[in-house]
């Protein structure tokens, strides 16, 4: 319920501008209050492949993905494409936990050491209702925001294999077969995260009749993989 205070003026119309004024208020806190708290990963390194890409994580599971990155070895970077899809609980919650221990980015959290070799620069954010933090780095010694850097950029990973997939899926099936390969021999090193993300492509290559069995058999192999992944 919202209370407005009134005072009475010699002109009506101020009363009411205090009334807007508080409702307008009121409904801008209840809005950011209602918002859940966001995690975003930025990582810049040109030169590299994607040489941009942000991804941001809610506390919901809704998430994004944006990345510049090729979609096949004769193309260029471009404008940066957008994804949106849904991370499992546990990945959620994993994400939220290294947070808290990362005590949400707060201070410094680079090593600055000059003869560390440089990976990117790296951003780490979060945003709730109240607080909006952030912290830039090359290189963490924090080891909370270490496992939060592999686990974004395996999940960078593991999208960048379905940007790929859906576009050979759709101009180039022949090369579908060593991506795949690629894809599935990552995942067995432990260098993908949330393969579930990526399941619609999956399914659509392995329903598709002009695409020949061994392939269709991969994909399924591995959108079997991302089902038990996200339980």
């Amino acid at each position: 319920m919202v209370f407005c205070k009134l005072r009475f003026f010699k002109r009506p119309g101020n009363t009411f501008l205090i009334c807007a004024i508080g409702l307008f208020a009121f409904l801008h806190s209840a809005q950011a209050q209602s918002s859940p708290a966001t995690v975003t990963f930025t990582c810049d390194f040109p030169g590299s492949d994607p040489s941009h890409y942000v991804v941001s994580v809610s506390a919901d599971g809704h998430s994004s993905y944006v990345s510049d990155g090729k979609l096949n070895s004769d193309s260029s970077p471009g404008d940066p494409s957008r994804l949106e899809f849904t991370v499992s609980p546990a990945t959620t919650t994993r994400v939220f936990d290294l947070t808290k221990r990362a005590h949400y980015f707060e201070g410094e959290i680079d090593l600055k050491k000059k003869n560390i070799a440089s990976t990117g620069v790296k951003t780490l954010t979060y945003k709730d209702g109240q607080k909006s933090t952030q912290a830039t780095y090359n290189y963490s010694p924090v080891s909370a925001v270490q496992e939060l850097t592999t686990l974004f950029q395996s999940l960078s990973t593991t999208l960048e294999f379905g940007r790929r997939l859906d576009y050979y899926f759709q101009y180039q099936k022949l090369a579908l077969d060593e991506e795949l390969k690629r894809m599935e021999d990552r995942f067995n090193s432990g260098g993908l995260e949330e393969v579930s993300a990526v399941a619609p492509v999956l399914q659509k290559i392995a329903d598709d009749p002009s695409v020949i069995k061994v392939v269709r058999a991969r994909a399924q192999r591995l959108l079997q993989l991302a089902v038990a992944g996200s339980k």
